[in-house]
């Protein structure tokens, strides 16, 4: 089966900033994956292509063998870093939302991740603290049987046992045939749940390698690695 993201030669240019760089990658199904790197490494810009909202200048991205477009957006569940749900809204109207909007979406799951939280569904978003906002739209992602779910920085801006919902939430919840990408910079936080990792520095990517054999050929850490490598 072939790859459900494949990039060759992607490249993204801002005016004479080069944000992508001749990346070339494959990320297989089944796979929970890290997408780890600084601050202006590339990471939202390459999430941002894959689904569609920025075109390349150069190369090619295909997503379960289609290029990012009306097609692929029924395949992909999207985490934003920044919210996108309107604030006067109730919960459950956004669920309708999305029951409405996705095929996919399994309505009963996410009424059963709210009340977990005790996140009551008649509450409106503007209501709520940024860390449950930020669960809400979690649970929203989660609830679709997606082949591609890409999170970004899933858990910024939440208290730490607040992440360990998350992170549980993100195992027990997706698609196992499906791909998980997890764009973070909290890597000591997710490193358990991950697969593998990628790598990316100043628009290239420097490494892609399953996290067991990072720590069995390095004996340390993907994050004290991570930092080994970064500190160069």
């Amino acid at each position: 089966m072939a790859p459900i993201v494949q990039c060759m030669g992607l490249t993204k240019n801002y005016g004479r900033k080069t944000a992508l760089n001749q990346v070339c990658l494959n990320l297989e199904r089944g796979r929970i994956i890290g997408l780890l790197g600084p601050n202006g490494s590339g990471k939202t810009t390459l999430i941002k292509i894959m689904n569609g909202l920025l075109q390349p200048t150069a190369g090619e991205i295909l997503i379960g063998g289609v290029k990012p477009g009306v097609e692929t957006k029924a395949h992909i569940s999207y985490l934003p870093e920044r919210t996108y749900l309107q604030p006067h809204m109730k919960v459950m109207e956004i669920v309708e939302y999305f029951q409405d909007f996705y095929p996919d979406f399994q309505a009963e799951r996410a009424y059963d991740m709210l009340a977990r939280l005790q996140i009551q569904p008649y509450e409106r978003l503007k209501n709520l603290s940024k860390g449950t906002k930020e669960k809400v739209q979690l649970i929203l992602v989660m609830s679709r049987d997606a082949d591609l779910y890409v999170l970004d920085e899933p858990i910024a801006g939440v208290d730490p046992a607040s992440r360990d919902y998350i992170l549980h939430t993100i195992v027990a919840n997706y698609n196992r045939n499906a791909t998980i990408l997890l764009s973070t910079h909290l890597i000591a936080d997710v490193e358990n749940i991950l697969d593998e990792v990628v790598f990316i520095r100043q628009g290239s990517i420097l490494l892609q390698a399953g996290a067991e054999q990072i720590r069995r050929n390095e004996g340390k850490s993907v994050d004290r690695f991570f930092r080994e490598v970064f500190a160069c």
